[in-house]
């Protein structure tokens, strides 16, 4: 059956955030070294891409590399820099023929500087475009993230820029990484885990979760079209009543 005709298109997530977990696991179960199911997990990455652009999907985040990620061996974290830059030069010919803009969130200055560059350099190239933007989220931690806005505040309030009265919602989301995304409407994880691992925390406050066994590298434009299904038929109340949405 094709999924696609079950989907609503007027009733899609605005923004849809994905964890996308069990690359490691996936190599190990197929003897492999783990490097090589992160770079068995761009090719999922890229039919995610083109399947969340081709039915209208206008924020895509994708957690490709945590603040945690960093403490493992440094072989592994090697291999994964190495694969974001193969990746960036790769597709960027698929980000201009579908119109999709880049976008980084995190501590970006942690990345080696050739990974930077390369980040950068497609971020300025399609920073025009209009369909769907691509946000990836590479040394990023939610808590860091906190920290970070709660600092810049602080130091305004301290400075008489912005009074304690006037610190609520909005302030905060102007002082995140995110500070140009909408809240996250739908949020995956693959693999089989049911946590959130420090992503999004603030910015999936009323988001719906999408849990599937599926490891990474096996994720498919199906299994991507049964994960919105599944939004699709869920009531979103916002602490509201049943009675009050209807």
């Amino acid at each position: 059956m094709n999924l696609l005709e079950k989907i609503d298109l007027t009733n899609l997530p605005k923004h849809l955030a994905i964890i996308m977990d069990g690359n490691g696991r996936w190599a190990k179960q197929k003897g492999l070294i783990r490097a090589l199911g992160h770079d068995s997990g761009t090719k999922s990455v890229k039919k995610t891409i083109e399947s969340c652009a081709k039915i209208g999907i206008e924020y895509l985040t994708l957690y490709a590399f945590s603040t945690e990620n960093w403490k493992r061996p440094k072989l592994e974290v090697d291999a994964l820099m190495r694969i974001l830059i193969k990746s960036l030069k790769k597709e960027l010919k698929t980000l201009q023929e579908n119109n999709i803009k880049l976008n980084a969130i995190g501590n970006l200055e942690k990345l080696p500087k050739s990974a930077q560059n390369e980040l950068f350099d497609v971020i300025n190239k399609t920073k025009n475009n209009t369909r769907m933007t691509l946000t990836l989220a590479l040394s990023y931690g939610s808590r860091e993230e906190l920290v970070s806005a709660i600092r810049i505040i602080s130091d305004k309030v301290k400075n008489n820029i912005i009074s304690i009265d006037s610190i609520d919602d909005s302030i905060i989301n102007e002082h995140l990484y995110t500070r140009n995304l909408p809240e996250v409407d739908l949020l995956i994880r693959t693999s089989g885990e049911h946590r959130i691992s420090n992503f999004l925390l603030w910015q999936i406050a009323y988001a719906e979760l999408y849990f599937t066994d599926i490891l990474w590298p096996d994720f498919k434009e199906q299994d991507l079209y049964e994960a919105i299904i599944s939004y699709q038929k869920r009531e979103r109340r916002f602490g509201k009543t049943s009675e009050q949405i209807k």
